[in-house]
């Protein structure tokens, strides 16, 4: 067998999950899931190190194969293949005053800023389906307020919320630019929204579901199905979706679940960890959860990543229900309103919603744990059958 080439396109379309050498230190690594990919491996000041080069099959056997051959020329010359790599890469990003490329330098510059470092896609996202597809090969310093107005103009009286996302992103990638030295039209994105006009748009809420039913559809639930299981924590806890959905085995203490700041909404760097007492019902539900358990993510898919909302959504939409897993905040915080005595703080509190003004806040310390426990059990009362009225909340502690 040649030290170089062994394998062929109609192996490697057929590959078992693991790693496939075709020589010269070429390797085709197949997921358990289907999914492949491209690696160089090589040893340089006697280290291995590893190089990627690309999925498959948009990198064809032979575009890898010329990648290699590329990489350890670059070798031969004694150099780091992934070190020339980068810099290459950033002397190019030094000269490529295209949107799509100022776009990701400003992204990759904001991530600190962002939740989970922005891995979610949801700051990208309006610019890479609205904006880029038009002006992503367009350098910065020729877009003007016609070619913003051109792109955001289909979606500005049907999809306000995403556009006006847009236009705040894309104004922050020009002042990007503007940094990096590059002259651009600071004034580009306000100049578009005058010539946008007043969006049409009415945004439409959530739906949710009136108080007095989510006992029956709290019932209707199961004790086997990952969705129902997070469905189940979502309604008992007044929590998101997103924190009900990535539970981590680490945030549960006894009966304390302590959401951690970054994954908190709101400003980053300006929120702080959420603790939510849990209730032995919610308690019961984690534990039904823990079979489902990967890698310390309790609601873990089948390829060991966090559900996702549309199998929430599911849910609902399968018994021919208008509401959506949000919607149960609404649905807390009105039982809250109409059936409790519970102070507006306390309240807000429940739902993890900034109450009071910053002065306020500053001086209130507490997270009025204790009367949110006692709250929460009453409404898991009335979610599980009872009545879930409250009397009073004194006599409890913060």
């Amino acid at each position: 067998m040649p030290a170089l080439n062994r394998l062929s396109a109609v192996a490697v379309k057929a590959a078992p999950p693991g790693k496939h050498h075709d020589g010269g230190g070429l390797y085709l690594i197949r997921e358990q899931e289907g999914s492949a990919r491209w690696a160089f491996r090589y040893k340089i000041n006697k280290r291995d190190r590893w190089m990627g080069l690309g999925s498959y099959p948009v990198i064809t056997l032979a575009a890898a194969r010329e990648l290699r051959d590329c990489w350890r020329l670059v070798l031969k010359q004694g150099k780091d293949p992934i070190k020339e790599r980068d810099r290459e890469r950033r002397e190019a990003a030094r000269t490529d005053t295209s949107l799509r490329s100022v776009t990701m330098v400003a992204f990759e510059a904001r991530k600190a800023e962002l939740r989970g470092d922005g891995k979610a896609g949801r700051w990208l996202s309006p610019l890479e389906h609205h904006v880029l597809p038009r002006l992503g090969e367009t350098s910065v310093g020729d877009i003007d307020q016609r070619d913003v107005h051109d792109v955001i103009a289909p979606i500005w009286h049907t999809k306000a919320d995403t556009a006006r996302k847009a236009l705040n992103r894309l104004s922050i990638v020009l002042k990007h630019a503007a940094a990096m030295g590059i002259d651009v039209d600071l004034q580009a994105t306000d100049k578009a929204r005058a010539l946008l006009g007043k969006s049409r748009h009415v945004e439409k809420p959530i739906p949710s579901m009136p108080w007095q039913e989510v006992p029956a559809f709290y019932a209707s639930l199961g004790w086997e199905a990952r969705s129902h299981l997070a469905l189940k924590l979502l309604i008992l806890t007044g929590v998101r979706s997103s924190n009900a959905r990535e539970v981590h085995v680490d945030q549960i203490e006894g009966d304390i679940w302590t959401i951690p700041a970054e994954d908190v909404k709101g400003r980053k760097g300006k929120t702080k960890p959420f603790r939510v007492p849990l209730v032995p019902e919610a308690l019961r539900v984690l534990d039904a959860a823990s079979q489902f358990e990967r890698g310390g993510l309790l609601f873990a898919n089948d390829r060991g990543t966090a559900l996702s909302d549309v199998a929430l959504t599911k849910v609902l939409r399968t018994a021919n229900l208008a509401a959506r897993p949000h919607g149960f905040r609404k649905s807390l915080r009105n039982w809250l309103a109409e059936e409790t005595d519970a102070p507006h703080e306390v309240a807000e509190a429940m739902i993890a919603h900034v109450a009071d003004s910053k002065v306020v806040r500053t001086y209130r310390t507490t997270d009025f744990l204790e009367q949110r426990r006692v709250l929460l059990e009453h409404w898991t009362d009335h979610v599980t059958g009872g009545t879930g009225r409250v009397i009073a909340l004194s006599g409890t502690r913060a």
